[in-house]
């Protein structure tokens, strides 16, 4: 089981989308420096973060520098190499991301489908 975690950031790096093994397993990693309420611009926090199998082509719709919310898992495995001491890594599994920016903020408006006219665009004629 995992645990679901949220942070924004800036996009400072999107990696292409890597298959690993003969079975078709793909992985796209990214880089977000945090921003933020609490977050002290003299000590910046970058986060590693990758998307897997149908959530790598999220990060299509994002360029670098772009301020996103990401919505994420934190998972972690054990390791035993033989003769070799155990390892731990973490890894954090984003799977939903939203713009923060202005021009953006409408990201889950599907393409083609515009947001309602602005109420003085109305005629206020009745019509009959």
């Amino acid at each position: 089981m995992s645990n679901s975690f949220e942070t924004q950031g800036v996009i400072h790096s999107i990696g292409d989308t890597t298959e690993y093994g003969n079975n078709g397993f793909i992985k796209r990693e990214f880089v977000i420096r945090v921003t933020g309420e609490g977050v002290n611009d003299a000590y910046p926090n970058y986060l590693a973060m990758e998307l897997v199998k149908d959530n790598c082509g999220i990060m299509d719709a994002y360029s670098i520098g772009d301020e996103i919310k990401v919505h994420f898992n934190l998972n972690g495995r054990l390791w035993s190499p033989p003769g070799k001491p155990e390892k731990c890594f973490n890894s954090l599994q984003a799977w939903r991301i939203a713009s923060l920016s202005q021009a953006n903020q409408n990201s889950n408006v599907p393409p083609g489908f515009d947001q309602s006219p602005p109420l003085d665009a109305y005629d206020d004629d009745v019509p009959f």
